[in-house]
């Protein structure tokens, strides 16, 4: 089937009589003649192949490369007697999970979504012709919420190539196939929606969870829990994205369903083909999305671009001569739409890349070439769990770094200390010590590192005066060594 002919295929589903008459619009009218028009606008079927065009073509390729992923991993409950354990009928539990997952090579490389498969210690996938295989996960990417897995089979296996994402366009027909509800293998239709959505926290339920790349496809075709990690592919029947969540106020399909677009796809399969772990390219920037009253004051006809509050020192933007102030339109020539689109589009850059990138400063259109380059790893970690007869012990943290700071989902230009675990049966978190929060002193001495901050607890033997950036304001935070509060 051509690609134009099953263009028509979703107006004949959906519309058909609309997609007839389009084609008889263009046919039998010259430039300018609106002669005709209100009467070619209702038109029946010219044969009986239009009236029976279909989508299985596109279902017959592509769903036997759609599978069922299935994952359970053992849970212990207890109380923490034996006793009270048998009385109450509780102990070890099998926990389950249902999804779905894309194969996207002969050799048997499959995508899924990272929450599907997440913690789970055995994992199934199951074929449409009933055929099942062990996976082994080969790579995890929280911040997409996708993950990698390969089956090994005595055969060249059934797979989708990828479209290309940066091309969809609103109005393009789509097929969802996934495993909703666990009822099997199921494929609806629609169109995709929406482009570049960088929001879908508020009222989602899972097909899934949320990624830190913020940039989804949205569709209208339907997609409920167990679709997650399944297929949207385009009219060619090739992959355009990989479901990942719904926004419903009642867990079901309410028609906005979102996808990971297949760039972002493609680099994670690439990533794992690779055996190395996820590092994507990083903005090197503190920036702001531009809203309407800003745009407004800087001369720009609409808000659109992410403006950059502070620069990295030596970063890519740094060594691109950008500068606080600026505004990024265009990065590789794709519209920048706000601080979200600018992290995703460095984000399925391979570092070490160039391109063009175009920025606005004193209402001045620029560009300049930028070379894309991993978040720097200096200093190092050294992630530590705190010990001692101070009040941080049973308490985790880290030196912060570019690159811890973009894994872990903190500012990517904070420096120091950083807290990663409070567990709530520890003083310090009943204290009201959380992640995230950042340690900057000890009785009015400068904390730069974990090294520094052991040293000063370890040598103050009766009064602790910790410094502490809570995020929005900070605050001191003093104990003495009967666990007291002091001033």
């Amino acid at each position: 089937m051509s690609r134009k002919s099953v263009s028509c295929v979703t107006f004949v589903a959906g519309f058909l009589v609309a997609c007839v008459a389009g084609e008889g619009v263009r046919a039998a009218q010259e430039p300018g003649d609106m002669s005709g028009m209100a009467s070619s606008q209702r038109v029946p079927p010219g044969s009986i192949g239009e009236v029976k065009m279909s989508f299985a073509p596109i279902v017959d390729a592509a769903a036997p490369a759609v599978v069922n992923v299935f994952t359970k991993r053992q849970v212990s409950r207890t109380t923490g007697d034996p006793f009270f354990d048998r009385f109450l009928g509780i102990g070890a539990s099998e926990q389950t999970s249902l999804g779905s997952g894309v194969i996207v090579s002969p050799d048997g490389l499959i995508v899924t979504n990272n929450h599907v498969i997440e913690n789970m210690t055995e994992i199934k996938v199951v074929f449409v012709d009933r055929r099942e295989f062990e996976a082994e996960v080969l790579l995890t990417d929280p911040q997409t919420d996708l993950a990698v897995l390969r089956i090994k089979a005595d055969e060249p296996l059934p797979f989708l190539e990828f479209a290309n994402s940066d091309a969809a366009e609103v109005g393009d027909m789509v097929l969802a196939i996934g495993n909703p509800f666990g009822v099997g293998q199921t494929v609806t239709s629609g169109i995709v929606s929406a482009l570049a959505r960088t929001s879908v926290s508020a009222g989602r339920r899972s097909a899934g969870s949320g990624s830190d790349y913020q940039y989804f496809i949205q569709t209208d075709a339907a997609i409920n829990p167990g679709n997650s990690g399944g297929a949207l592919v385009d009219s060619d029947g090739r992959l355009l994205g990989v479901n990942t969540a719904i926004y419903s106020r009642s867990g079901g399909s309410d028609g906005v369903g979102f996808a990971v677009p297949s760039s972002l796809v493609r680099q994670v399969i690439a990533t794992a083909t690779n055996g190395g772990s996820v590092h994507r390219p990083w903005v090197s920037a503190a920036t702001d999305s531009v809203q309407a009253t800003l745009a407004s004051a800087l001369g720009l006809d609409r808000p659109v671009g992410a403006i950059v509050n502070e620069v990295y020192p030596g970063g890519a933007l740094d060594n691109a001569g950008i500068r606080a102030g600026d505004i990024i339109i265009k990065v590789a020539d794709e519209p920048i739409l706000d601080s979200e689109t600018l992290r995703y589009r460095f984000g399925v850059q391979e570092p070490g890349a160039q391109a063009d990138i175009t920025f606005v400063r004193d209402g001045v259109q620029r560009r300049a070439k930028i070379t894309f380059e991993l978040a720097p790893d200096r200093p190092d970690s050294a992630e530590v769990l705190l010990e001692g007869g101070h009040p941080m012990a049973g308490v985790a943290v880290a030196n912060l770094s570019p690159r811890f700071n973009e894994e872990q989902g903190f500012d990517p230009l904070l420096r120091g200390v950083v807290v990663t675990d409070a567990p709530a049966r520890s003083f310090a978190a009943r204290r009201g010590l959380r992640r995230g929060f950042r340690i900057l002193g000890v009785n009015g001495k400068r904390v730069e590192t974990v090294e520094d901050l052991m040293e000063l607890l370890e040598s103050a033997r009766q009064r602790w005066d910790i410094e502490v950036d809570l995020g929005n304001r900070i605050v001191n935070w003093c104990t003495d060594e009967s666990g007291r509060r002091c001033r």
